[in-house]
């Protein structure tokens, strides 16, 4: 079923149309509706009321979220008046409240983390797949222009996707599209009023300075974001012929093994991506290492020698071993929520005051060999220990205990496949 336009004019009518056609690609198989990330900012505002127009025609259900960092005097009233547009279109709605602002570090970065974090909580509370967020082709052109600042390469300038799953959850932008100025036009064309965040004008802030920029220097968004959607298809390029390589790839006990031979024939941009993949399915790694120590353990590998990047140890052999770093397992770990131990292990059975760490030394009361494991692999399998007892699920039978790598297969050639 296609929606009628409601707006008048034909340009509101034409970027509705857009919209609709953006909600229906990615939007039109997930049960049970979707949330929306909802700041108040024009993006987002625009965004929720060409969803709830959309969904109004097929009967779909929506949910909204605000995430309050409380980073600046005034976000709270700003994250209410959010949730009073959702509610005035009969959109349940909720405010999120991040504690984390004094926290050291890149805030920023934090921030955005926290965000995703929180918003996919929610979405879990609320039983939905997905949440649309507002990111527009005006976000696509300053990525690019930022990451080219940085000296990124394809990834990192490719165009931000789409659709994709991280955190459990599936990430809509359905406006990648549509710029920002014909989104606040078309908010006034039907009389909707949104918050101006003061941050976005603030030449403190990276992104606030490239906006000015871009303006001084006549860049056009639209073609800046056509070129993110080039290398983007560039990347897909690059990525398509890595399907092999995957086929060929095998699991154990969470660790990753590659063929070597059929790495080592590809050309370098390719085997490194292999490697990235290899690195985010061993540790659950939201953000690969720097280029620099990818570009130091390929060297390392081509002289078969041992290499450790990004948590992880990279073993080389007729087949290239990729496992985690025990001392890794043991820091990261106690960040971690204890049933997804590691960002490895899906652990079950545990009863109130089992200590769960990496087995580390206590692997030789195991019989690692027989799992096929190597004794480093062994240390950084999760193990149970509930008072003068030690288990290791993984490796051994235990009443009651089990441990599953969280990721398989299938897992891998997604994170290697799909961005």
């Amino acid at each position: 079923m296609t929606a009628r336009p409601q707006a008048t004019d034909p340009r509101h009518d034409a970027l509705t149309r857009r919209a609709f056609a953006a909600l229906d690609r990615l939007a039109g198989d997930l049960p049970g509706g979707f949330g929306i990330a909802l700041s108040g900012g024009g993006d987002s505002v625009a965004l929720l009321h060409l969803a709830h127009r959309w969904a109004g025609a097929r009967g779909v259900p929506l949910a909204a979220a605000s995430v309050d960092h409380g980073l600046r005097p005034g976000s709270a009233a700003e994250a209410a008046m959010a949730g009073a547009q959702a509610q005035r279109l009969g959109i349940p709605h909720r405010v999120l409240n991040w504690s984390g602002g004094e926290a050291t570090g890149n805030l920023m970065g934090n921030a955005r983390k926290a965000r995703l974090a929180l918003l996919a909580d929610w979405a879990a509370s609320q039983g939905v797949a997905a949440v649309a967020t507002g990111h527009t082709r005006d976000d696509v052109a300053e990525t690019l222009l930022m990451r080219l600042s940085r000296g990124a390469g394809i990834d990192g300038l490719a165009r931000m996707a789409e659709r994709r799953q991280d955190r459990g959850v599936i990430w809509l932008r359905p406006l990648l599209d549509l710029g920002r100025d014909e989104l606040r036009d078309w908010l006034r064309g039907i009389g909707v009023t949104w918050i101006e965040d003061p941050s976005n004008s603030d030449p403190r802030f990276h992104r606030a300075r490239l906006r000015q920029a871009m303006g001084q220097l006549g860049l056009d968004p639209a073609m800046l974001a056509l070129s993110a959607r080039h290398l983007a298809a560039a990347r897909e390029a690059l990525d398509a012929g890595l399907t092999d390589s995957a086929d060929s790839a095998t699991t154990r006990a969470g660790s990753l093994l590659l063929d070597r031979g059929a790495l080592d024939a590809l050309p370098p941009e390719q085997r490194r991506r292999l490697l990235l993949a290899g690195l985010r399915f061993v540790t659950g790694a939201d953000y690969p290492p720097r280029r620099a120590a990818v570009e130091h353990a390929l060297a390392k590998l081509a002289q078969d020698r041992r290499a450790t990047l990004g948590s992880a140890v990279l073993d080389p052999a007729h087949m290239l071993l990729i496992h985690r770093e025990p001392a890794a397992a043991a820091r990261i770990a106690a960040q971690q929520p204890t049933l997804d131990w590691d960002r490895r292990w899906r652990l079950s059975g545990l009863l109130p005051g089992d200590v769960v760490g990496p087995l580390g030394a206590d692997a030789h009361r195991f019989d690692w060999r027989a799992a096929g494991l190597t004794h480093l692999e062994a240390q950084a399998l999760p193990a149970i220990r509930r008072g003068d007892h030690l288990f290791a699920p993984s490796l051994a039978p235990a009443s009651g205990l089990t441990a599953a790598p969280l990721r398989g297969l299938t897992d891998f050639r997604r994170i290697l496949l799909g961005h």
